[in-house]
């Protein structure tokens, strides 16, 4: 019996997490990854150098064609018809798939989303869950549907939050592993070992052994949709309670990361936390330096924020104390 054959789609590292995943358990799963489509090179630096991919980068290693284009167009579906592929599976890939293309697929196509499914549709997920304080954050593999994520659920699960969570740990983790990769990468290979297992059964009661498209359920429950987050959606205002402008600084880590502004000059919040003193200075007040606990700023509910890792504009990110090396007037002074 052939392998269940499958085009993946997707960018950035995450999603390179997950296909390596894939592929270390599609030989003795019964499915096979036959390329990939990603976005094209990225310019970088000075020089404008071509970058490819996360996930480019994981299929060259793995020695997979890699199809690159700016749209999923004519020429997109060209390039993915003579790789004959039974399935779509996508993560992170940030196109919207037309009808043209999902028929290129017998098994049409399955999505893995950081959500608990109709919650936090779209594209931002993972800081919504965070933003919002919730307790855990959901994962699920869906069919991907014309509408954005609106697809019945195949497979779902959750992953517990302890409240000190950033989108980067969750996303990414130390760049092999991170808890939604992990989760994950094994609901989709339930998926398609499930897949696999049905034409397997087909076959050996004497039936074509073809694959065939899993059902799914319907999604049910009020649903929401996260928005496009931009660079000034990471301005902090320091009149907000400490445990907001928290999850705000953990939710937009890596991107677009939270600033305020110091004498004139912006000053990234790399890290921080919620500190257990109170105070009666005003919003944004940077309060006496105390070594050993981090920088102190004052919220607007009387709580205490403490910076551990802090950025000037255009500088390298410092640790709290060779920060306030070089910070003069700094103390004392008020943040906007």
């Amino acid at each position: 019996m052939r392998k269940l054959r499958i085009l993946y789609a997707g960018s950035p590292l995450a999603s390179s997490l997950v296909l390596k995943k894939l592929l270390a358990l599609s030989a003795e799963h019964g499915y096979e990854i036959c390329g990939v489509l990603t976005n094209p090179p990225s310019t970088r630096g000075r020089h404008k150098e071509l970058i490819p991919t996360e996930v480019a980068r994981a299929a060259v290693e793995a020695g997979l064609p890699v199809l690159a284009f700016d749209h999923v167009k004519q020429e997109a579906r060209d390039a993915a018809v003579p790789l004959s592929c039974d399935l779509l599976v996508t993560f992170d890939y940030g196109r919207i798939f037309g009808p043209k293309f999902l028929a290129l697929f017998p098994l049409g196509g399955i999505n893995l989303h950081p959500s608990a499914l109709p919650r936090y549709r779209g594209c931002t997920p993972v800081p919504a869950a965070l933003l919002a304080g919730d307790s855990s954050l959901g994962v699920a593999v869906q069919k991907i549907a014309l509408k954005t994520d609106e697809g019945d659920i195949l497979a779902s699960d959750e992953i517990p939050l302890t409240g000190v969570e950033t989108t980067l740990s969750l996303m990414d983790g130390d760049g092999m592993q991170s808890p939604v990769t992990d989760r994950g990468s094994a609901l989709l290979d339930s998926v398609l070992c499930r897949i696999v297992q049905a034409a397997e059964q087909d076959a050996t009661s004497g039936g074509a052994g073809a694959f065939a498209r899993p059902a799914g359920t319907p999604q049910t429950g009020e649903a929401s949709y996260t928005p496009f987050i931009n660079k000034e959606d990471g301005r902090i205002d320091w009149t907000r309670p400490a445990a907001e402008i928290d999850r705000k600084i953990r939710a937009y880590t890596p991107w677009p990361l939270c600033f305020t502004t110091s004498n004139g000059v912006q000053l990234i919040i790399v890290k921080a936390k919620v500190g257990e003193d109170c105070t009666s200075e005003a919003p944004g007040t940077v309060l006496p330096y105390r070594k050993a606990v981090g920088i102190e700023i004052a919220c607007g509910d009387g709580r205490i924020i403490v910076a551990s890792e802090l950025q000037w504009q255009s500088k390298k990110a410092m640790d709290y104390k060779s920060f306030m090396n070089g910070a003069r007037n700094f103390i004392g002074s008020s943040l906007a």
